[in-house]
């Protein structure tokens, strides 16, 4: 039976380049990286209209968001049991881990269910995390917004992704309670095991950052698989086939990037000081928790 692992993390905080990675672990030693468009696309990410519509029979259009939220967790049960011929996203020659996205926060159901099933709809989960003064930049390059707007989005505990009324957008609704309750949302469940990685520790050793991730999961791989998807993922080399083909996750825009800068601590430079306040002043219990240090001081406690 194929285990299923989320790959969760706050949009921005390095999810593409896990599974870069991981396409990359059956790359043939020739020298030829796996395409960036070429990825798995049937139930890659969670939120997948297509696999909800197969399974349920229903026409997703035509539910609220609450109702879609309420069979979720009977989908994600299905595709990670696969017990089925014809399961919708299982390849013949499919790995023994699944790897799916995932952007929602874990969450509920209206009837108090595990929005993502659960145990029975994933074996573990690994998050994805990275400092929130470089989430900031990325996703509003990402999501054509200024920089207050991204902060604000980020800071913003209702916030949720393909939400708007009167659009249908290709995803179900996720909903993404701000930086650090998305990421306290998975820290705190108990329902499944997590297993936590920051985007700083995959940029300083790819290696065995990538090597602990994948023995969690279960995903066997020898260490010159490991070292030859890290050479073949490299973000120099995403960067290169994104100047040379396109990539479908490409902000549509002239001169827009999805692989833009890929450093940690670019922030330095990006942000202005209120910018960077604002930031910590939102976030700072969980950056410390994480390991992130603050670049401001704290308000002094004013005296009674």
């Amino acid at each position: 039976m194929i285990r299923t692992i989320w790959l969760a993390s706050y949009p921005k905080s390095g999810n593409t380049w896990f599974r870069m990675l991981v396409a990359n672990l059956t790359a043939t030693d020739d020298g030829k990286p796996v395409d960036i468009n070429a990825l798995p696309e049937r139930g890659a990410i969670a939120s997948a209209r297509g696999p909800f519509d197969h399974l349920t029979l229903i026409d997703s259009s035509l539910l609220t968001h609450d109702e879609i939220d309420g069979l979720r967790p009977r989908i994600h049960e299905e595709l990670a049991r696969g017990e089925d011929d014809d399961e919708y996203d299982k390849a013949p020659d499919a790995p023994p881990v699944r790897f799916v996205k995932v952007h929602d926060a874990y969450t509920l159901t209206p009837k108090g269910e595990p929005l993502l099933g659960g145990r029975r709809g994933a074996d573990g989960a690994i998050l994805i995390v990275r400092d929130p003064r470089d989430v900031a930049p990325s996703l509003a390059n990402h999501n054509r917004l200024d920089l207050d707007a991204a902060i604000a989005l980020m800071n913003d505990r209702q916030a949720a992704y393909c939400a708007k009324p009167g659009r249908l957008d290709p995803q179900l609704r996720q909903q993404v309670p701000s930086w650090s309750g998305h990421i306290a949302s998975w820290l705190d469940q108990d329902d499944i095991p997590v297993h936590l990685i920051r985007y700083e520790d995959m940029q300083a050793d790819t290696f065995a950052t990538f090597r602990k991730a994948l023995d969690f999961a279960g995903r066997p791989a020898s260490n010159d698989d490991i070292r030859r998807a890290v050479s073949y993922a490299d973000f120099t080399e995403l960067r290169r086939q994104e100047n040379e083909k396109g990539f479908r996750e490409t902000p549509r825009r002239p001169g827009g990037q999805f692989f833009r800068r890929g450093q940690a601590g670019a922030w330095r430079d990006e942000l202005s000081a209120e910018q960077i306040a604002r930031i910590e002043a939102a976030h700072a219990p969980m950056m410390r928790r994480l390991g992130y240090k603050m670049a401001t001081a704290p308000p002094l406690a004013r005296a009674g």
